[in-house]
């Protein structure tokens, strides 16, 4: 398994990369920006390490280019921020990143994240098509039509139509979603929650109709005529 590791503090840079090592995984190591992505267009990692604050470019303005080009989408990572206001664990969450951590960090919890983000990704199964009413959902190209028609979600929007999908007919909590969408340590309150189920709808159209809102509990995603709105 290839990590890659961007961070500018070399002490942090270098506890990361032994504890990794003493793992078993093969690590590659970028102080910046620029050199992270001239490697990146040579070889693909398993799992990115991130850091916000960089000397060239910011580690979200990374993070939202990965995630919006089709050839890296895929690929899960995990911020390193030593920012702990509420917003900017927002911002990391909604513009893609699949984990975050806070500094400082223990290393036991670093290699647990690891582990488990890299297992969660194995077991994805990517190139194929699901259809849901009039929404056709192209998992590996992170395309949604509705009607034939393309929409264009965002990261965010794309994992919850997803997650909803994945589970029809199952009456999903708030914070059932906040879990499983945004993490599972996130802490933002559920009107998240709300605000991208609200967007999601708009995006969807007349398709939004199978998105119902259980009130007191959540959502559930439904081919039927069940009650809700």
């Amino acid at each position: 398994m290839l990590i890659y590791v961007v961070e500018d503090d070399l002490s942090i840079l270098k506890l990361i990369e032994y504890a990794l090592k003493t793992k078993g995984y093969e690590i590659e190591t970028f102080e910046n920006g620029e050199d992270f992505f001239l490697e990146l267009e040579k070889k693909s990692p398993n799992l990115i390490l991130l850091d916000i604050m960089l000397p060239d470019i910011s580690g979200m303005e990374i993070l939202e280019e990965i995630k919006n080009n089709n050839k890296y989408s895929t690929i899960p990572v995990m911020m390193l921020t030593a920012k702990d206001s509420e917003i900017d664990v927002v911002t990391a969450l909604d513009n893609g990143a699949d984990d975050y951590m806070k500094k400082p960090f223990s290393v036991l919890e670093l290699l647990s994240r690891v582990n488990a983000l890299l297992r969660r990704f194995e077991k994805e199964e990517v190139g194929e098509i699901l259809n849901v009413g009039e929404i056709k959902i192209d998992l590996l190209g992170r395309n949604v039509f509705v009607n034939n028609k393309k929409i264009i979600l965002t990261y965010k929007e794309f994992e919850l139509l997803i997650y909803l999908v994945n589970n029809i007919d199952i009456v999903l909590s708030r914070d059932k979603l906040i879990s499983s969408v945004w993490g599972y340590d996130f802490s933002g309150e559920t009107r998240t929650v709300d605000m991208h189920i609200k967007l999601l709808r708009e995006k969807l159209g007349e398709s939004s109709k199978y998105i119902k809102t259980i009130r007191g509990i959540g959502y559930k995603f439904t081919l039927g005529e069940e009650n809700g709105a």
